[in-house]
């Protein structure tokens, strides 16, 4: 009996030894996120929901830290191997990024990820490609500029012209705003006269013509029509963040500004909240369209990332439609994906309307490092209202020849 009991013992041991043997050992996988502030709080939402549905996969360790998109490509390439696994930057930033070996090629669900963005030849898979490699996810196609306005000032014709908001405005002694110390904004006075600005072959240096005297519309015609905006008393010149302040207290009734704010506006202006494409600004006696650059916010995967496979899994979660279209609930911004973008709830956004009536005017934003500088320079001295009676047009000549050198080493 005693024997049997042994021997029962013992086969129970091994049976358990041999069912903890084929247990699964789940494995322990660290990411960490670089993106905006005003990003973090959807992106944790969004990061627990990935971590429930691999759950049975892996045990994650994901750290969330704010990095801005504009800042972005300078700390991840004055450290690669020190930045995060994943991190969103603007578009503009791709071109660096890629060409310094900072972006992982995308190799996971590629292409259906290229036909959700609608495919190889949409401007969301270019500003994200580069010789037919997928090196970042398009996260946001809302990257672009529009004129936000308080319906109880203006009706939908008025905000067609700069001029009649300004006058507006000033009768109410209330603002228009622009950032005019921005050359992102300030390239739609250049873009709409016909004057272009961008980005040389070899990456680092721009071609600009914003300096012209023989175009049908010079460089001095728009200078001296950006100066006439700045000095009308319908106008402030502000950054992203004044402009928040001055929707707030009721100071600014419109102003030029992104997607991004839009949930903020909307709330401050109540049903009075409307927005429309750029306007049409007086240009040697003519009203010209103001155009805008567009672009893109992209989430890449650090070319030095210790877990390639789950960060693309993690990457493609965080831009799958589902995402995009939360993204647009809690923050505004449109999304890349054609099936998100689509969507009834989506269309019937203004902001969004807003930069689909300005897509025809809008342009992707394609400059070396080198153009943001010299136009921060002409733009606040223009602000200014050109106090010192500078001349224009060796304003422009200075503008246009730090546009196009070389970045110094």
């Amino acid at each position: 009996m005693i024997k049997r009991f042994r021997i029962f013992a013992a086969f129970a041991i091994l049976l358990t030894t041999l069912s903890t043997g084929c247990q699964k050992e789940t494995p322990t996988v660290s990411l960490s996120i670089w993106t905006s502030a005003g990003e973090q709080e959807v992106m944790e939402e969004m990061i627990e929901a990935f971590k429930k549905k691999y759950a049975d996969d892996a045990q994650f360790e994901i750290t969330i830290s704010k990095e801005d998109e504009k800042t972005c490509r300078d700390t991840v390439l004055s450290d690669p191997k020190g930045a995060a696994d994943l991190y969103t930057f603007a578009s503009d930033q791709f071109d660096d990024l890629q060409r310094e070996n900072a972006l992982l090629p995308i190799t996971d669900q590629t292409d259906q990820i290229i036909a959700e963005n609608g495919g190889e030849d949409s401007a969301a898979i270019q500003s994200s490609s580069k010789d037919g490699t997928l090196y970042a996810y398009p996260l946001v196609a809302s990257n672009g500029y529009f004129m936000y306005y308080n319906s109880s000032y203006f009706t939908e014709k008025d905000v067609e012209s700069f001029d009649a908001m300004l006058t507006i405005a000033a009768k109410k002694g209330k603002k228009v705003a622009m950032d005019y110390s921005s050359g992102w904004y300030i390239y739609s006075f250049f873009k709409g006269a016909g004057l272009d600005v961008e980005m040389n072959e070899d990456g680092i240096t721009n071609t600009c013509n914003w300096n012209e005297t023989s175009t049908p519309h010079t460089g001095v015609d728009v200078a001296n029509a950006m100066l006439a905006i700045a000095r009308h008393p319908g106008f402030i010149n502000c950054t992203d963040e004044d402009f928040i302040k001055g929707v707030k207290d009721g100071t600014i009734i419109a102003g030029i500004n992104g997607a991004w704010n839009a949930s903020t506006i909307e709330e401050a202006y109540g049903e009075h909240y409307n927005a429309a494409k750029l306007p049409t600004y007086t240009l040697g006696g003519k009203q010209v369209q103001m155009h805008s650059f567009a672009g893109y916010k992209l989430l890449g995967i650090n070319a030095h990332t210790k877990n390639p496979q789950w960060a693309m899994r993690l990457a493609t979660w965080l831009t799958n439609e589902e995402n995009q279209t939360t993204r647009f609930r809690k923050r505004g911004e449109g999304p890349s994906n054609i099936k998100a973008a689509a969507s009834r709830e989506v269309q019937s956004s203004p902001a969004i309307k807003a930069l689909g009536e300005q897509a025809k005017y809008s342009h992707l934003q394609h400059v070396a490092e080198s153009f943001w500088t010299p136009t921060f320079k002409f733009g606040t001295t223009i602000a200014g209202g050109n106090r010192d009676g500078a001349d224009l047009q060796k304003l422009l000549d200075t503008l246009t020849k730090e546009v196009a050198s070389k970045p110094k080493k």
